[in-house]
């Protein structure tokens, strides 16, 4: 469908309820982007190395704090707009009227990942109307998960062109942030110990899966999404994370990463005045309020994403995933999708807290960097295929 032009379209656009195999199917029910947003996409370079070198965890952290500071920019503008958490990053699709707030705030979060961890992350931006000129395709529709969590379904290439692009850095946002800009990353918390698996599970499972050129996208993410629902069961069976298995860690280390992610700085008030809250909160948590963050927590759970592909952290056993690989495999060889697929012992989190109530977000991934560790299994089975193809074409030629 086409939508119209305005900053509002996001906001606007009617919340479906239904099995999500279902949705993907139904064009009429998702809409164009309107021309004059634009696909904003931040990265953290080099990320496999850095997960190898064990900052998985700071890694996600940033990817989290990129989607805080648009978040934050959004609600001051009474928006809300699209985004998606790829573990080493995010991708945010954004109305015209905030896109210079919006990439100045990435620039400062990108100064202060340089200064504090040694990180460079990629930031960058490509227009709508230059993905259409370009003949690919953006169209989105909402769907509610659970009773208090709805989640962006995109279909149509347009987000991996504009990936593509930026990480060839051809169209790197230059522009110098204000130095009056306070960079707002309220609401952006790390304070979960890793997370173990709900008792009847023994593994997380980061799964990714793209359509390969030529096939139906649509129908393709329906087998993979009906693949995982057979094995798995409903979603909620295949949540990794209980209320059971939270822990908090109150540590100086874990409150001194966030400190250094939110305000690139040192303070000590900062340091030992969340130390003090965090320890309150294990005691918050005994309440009756406190009980009830905990269970709307599971319900927003971030473990799903659909943006033109298939993100997704789900928990099982082992024979579950033997099941997976078979069914995923079959699909591969069918020329139907790439995929990659990596197991952990435990799930991370990270979170966007605006209030206790029901105003928070929680950003999962595999522990030792699941999304971006699946991301490489995929890349290095699309170059061997590349290859292939390659020395094909040259062995007929000789011949």
């Amino acid at each position: 469908m086409k939508a119209s032009n305005n900053d509002k379209f996001y906001t606007n656009l009617p919340v479906n309820e239904m099995p999500l195999s279902e949705l993907l199917v139904k064009d009429d029910l998702f809409y164009e982007i309107p021309e004059s947003w634009h696909v904003v996409i931040t990265d953290v370079e080099n990320s496999t190395t850095a997960i190898v070198q064990g900052l998985h965890e700071t890694v996600n952290l940033v990817a989290t704090g990129s989607i805080v500071a648009v978040l934050n920019i959004a609600r001051k503008a009474n928006l809300t707009v699209p985004f998606f958490f790829g573990g080493d990053g995010a991708t945010f699709i954004v109305p015209h009227s905030i896109l210079d707030c919006v990439m100045s705030a990435l620039l400062l979060h990108q100064k202060n990942t340089g200064k504090s961890f040694d990180l460079h992350l990629r930031v960058g931006q490509v227009p709508v109307a230059e993905i259409y000129q370009r003949h690919h395709s953006l169209r989105i529709s909402k769907l509610k998960t659970s009773q208090l969590f709805t989640i962006n379904v995109l279909l149509g290439d347009g987000l991996m062109y504009a990936e593509e692009k930026i990480k060839r850095n051809d169209l790197m946002f230059v522009m110098a942030p204000p130095t009056d800009q306070q960079l707002d990353l309220s609401g952006m918390q790390c304070r979960w110990q890793r997370i173990m698996p709900p008792a009847n599970h023994s593994e997380v499972v980061s799964l990714l899966a793209i359509p390969q050129e030529g096939a139906k996208q649509s129908i393709v993410l329906k087998k993979v999404i009906d693949c995982i629902d057979t094995i798995y069961g409903e979603p909620k069976a295949r949540l990794p994370i209980r209320v059971t298995n939270l822990k908090l860690k109150a540590t100086l280390e874990r409150i001194g990463l966030e400190m250094q992610a939110r305000i690139g700085r040192f303070k000590l008030i900062y340091l030992l005045s969340n130390w003090a809250k965090t320890r309150l909160g294990q005691l918050y948590f005994k309440t009756k309020k406190g009980k009830v963050y905990l269970n709307n927590l599971i319900d927003m759970l971030d473990t799903l994403i659909i943006d033109g592909r298939i993100s997704t952290v789900i928990s099982g056993t082992q024979e579950q995933r033997k099941l997976l690989h078979h069914a995923l495999d079959e699909l591969e060889r069918e020329g139907e999708i790439y995929y990659g697929l990596q197991v952990s012992k435990e799930s991370v989190m990270s979170c966007y807290v605006r209030n206790l109530n029901k105003s928070h977000i929680h950003f999962v991934d595999g522990a030792e960097g699941g999304y971006t560790k699946a991301a490489w299994v995929i890349k290095r089975k699309m170059n061997m295929q590349s290859t292939l193809a390659e020395t094909h074409s040259l062995a007929s030629i000789v011949a």
